[in-house]
């Protein structure tokens, strides 16, 4: 009882604190300080748009948001004036000389729920928005650990696994070590080698009855369905690699060739060659510098993070490592879109 109290403490108490921060940017930007920090406009990213799925495994609710919320997202950019742009129109969006502030709308990954709940939403408001797309996913040759992860541990009262000092058992039986298991093996997936890592948690998966790539399956778009949705003038595809490992970890020749074959095949698949790339996970110990560079020598015309930020003028200077400002599943109130468009609570330094 109390490892849960002290869970459910440490958790709670660091969304009351990102809420109180939001909260308090929000009335900031109201009351018209700090306008400079808006810039001229944002990108903002999605994973999963659905209904609300209960029960929720909170260490992926992050990435999921409700069509509602999307909804309300939209309405609440545009009644504070923003424009909606496709992704590969900032460029030159940032060089106009247009005061009014814009917004483009990205999803990594290639969901199933992006076509069935966020394409009506995004259509119904004339929104456009670009989907990253994994071309092992939506062929169904590599998983998605984490959604694999999602499958095994909340059904189990415990869990065998080996974390590299041999075989340990992990107690399972209350929500709290479930997600600590979950950033065990997420400290795993980045402390070998990633594509090891996931083998070894697909080989998990197996033995308890769940196949990873009829997961995906599942999940995720194939190629005839990426098709039939760039037959909307709303939805654009970028590359999201082959593979979805963090590029930083990569030898120089595996991470050009993670991004251009990633670009191959979806022009081969469209007839279009993909002017846009999503690093996957996008944090600062997933790309690197060299990365950036990899991407704009390969002709990407934008390339994103997942770093917080908003765009300005400055932004144009590095088209291909760009911040972009998650929707995040425990924060869907429309003023905190408000408050992360204004750019405010990205002013603090960053460690």
């Amino acid at each position: 009882m109390q490892h849960r109290a002290k869970g459910v403490w440490r958790r709670g108490g660091k969304r009351n604190l990102i809420a109180g921060a939001l909260n308090a940017a929000y009335f900031v930007s109201r009351a018209g300080l700090m306008g400079q920090a808006r810039g001229r406009g944002a990108i903002f990213t999605l994973h999963h748009v659905r209904p609300l799925q209960q029960p929720v495994f909170e260490p992926n609710a992050h990435l999921e948001v409700t069509p509602e919320f999307l909804d309300a997202a939209i309405c609440k950019l545009r009644a504070d004036g923003y424009e909606f742009v496709r992704l590969d129109e900032v460029p030159a969006r940032l060089q106009s000389s247009s005061t009014t502030p814009f917004a483009a709308f990205t999803l990594d990954d290639g969901y199933y729920d992006n076509a069935q709940h966020a394409l009506p939403v995004f259509e119904r408001h004339g929104v456009p928005f670009t989907i990253f797309i994994t071309r092992g996913f939506s062929e169904r040759t590599h998983s998605l650990w984490w959604e694999t992860l999602e499958e095994i541990l909340p059904r189990r009262d415990s869990l065998e696994f080996d974390f590299g000092q041999g075989p340990e058992t992990t107690d399972l039986s209350t929500s709290v070590r479930v997600q600590d298991c979950f950033k065990k093996f997420v400290r795993y997936v980045w402390e070998n080698d990633e594509a090891d890592a996931v083998r070894h948690i697909e080989a998990l998966a197996r033995r308890n009855g769940i196949d990873p790539l009829a997961l995906t399956a599942r999940l995720v778009m194939g190629p005839d369905d990426l098709k039939k949705l760039l037959e909307h003038p709303l939805a654009c595809l970028g590359a999201h690699t082959i593979s979805h490992r963090a590029i930083s970890r990569l030898s120089p020749e595996d991470a050009r060739e993670e991004l251009r074959q990633s670009a191959d095949w979806l022009e081969q698949l469209t007839g279009k060659r993909p002017a846009t790339f999503a690093f996957p996970y996008g944090t600062r110990e997933a790309v690197s510098a060299r990365d950036i560079d990899i991407a704009r020598e390969l002709g990407f015309s934008v390339a994103v993070l997942t770093q917080p930020g908003t765009l300005s003028e400055q932004s144009l200077d590095k088209l291909t490592g760009l911040p972009r400002i998650s929707l995040n599943g425990y924060f869907q109130r429309p003023k905190y879109v408000s408050a992360l468009a204004s750019g405010i609570p990205f002013l603090a330094p960053r460690r």
